[in-house]
């Protein structure tokens, strides 16, 4: 018998649509407004309910970027009972251009990885985002991922 891990939902599109509804706006709002933002989660409850996630102990002033998003996979596996899809939002340079990454993962077992390259100006006033591109990714809260159908 195969299990929605083998053959996923319809239902994860919405949900992980919905995260990146959430997560992108406000990764824009922190580059506007700081230029920068330390990474940061969002889930879907098992009651579809949405919202932002974060660690729970103190990271000290000057974390590093991996330490925290650690921090942040840890917190979802641990509640991944509760959950049925998970985002994690970092800053990162890929491919040369800094991009918005937004890690997003499904109870399904659909894993992706989003990039959104920006620029800012100068004074980092004004933040102009580039193209979404999609890539399979890596599930790191409910095991390995099938291929997307």
């Amino acid at each position: 018998m195969a299990s929605t891990r083998d053959n996923p939902s319809e239902g994860y599109r919405a949900d992980l649509d919905g995260l990146l509804d959430v997560v992108l706006p406000l990764a824009e709002q922190q580059l506007t407004l700081r230029g920068e933002f330390y990474p940061f989660g969002a889930a879907v409850s098992a009651d579809g309910e949405t919202s932002l996630t974060a660690t729970e102990d103190d990271l000290g002033d000057r974390e590093q970027s991996q330490a925290v998003l650690d921090r942040l996979y840890d917190v979802a596996r641990a509640r991944a009972h509760d959950q049925r899809a998970v985002a994690f939002v970092a800053d990162v340079l890929a491919r040369g251009s800094y991009a918005v990454r937004v890690e997003l993962e499904h109870e399904d077992g659909v894993a992706l990885v989003v990039l959104l390259p920006y620029t800012r100006t100068w004074f980092k006033k004004k933040v102009t985002l580039g193209r979404m591109t999609v890539t399979p990714g890596q599930a790191r809260v409910w095991g390995e991922a099938p291929q997307i159908p």
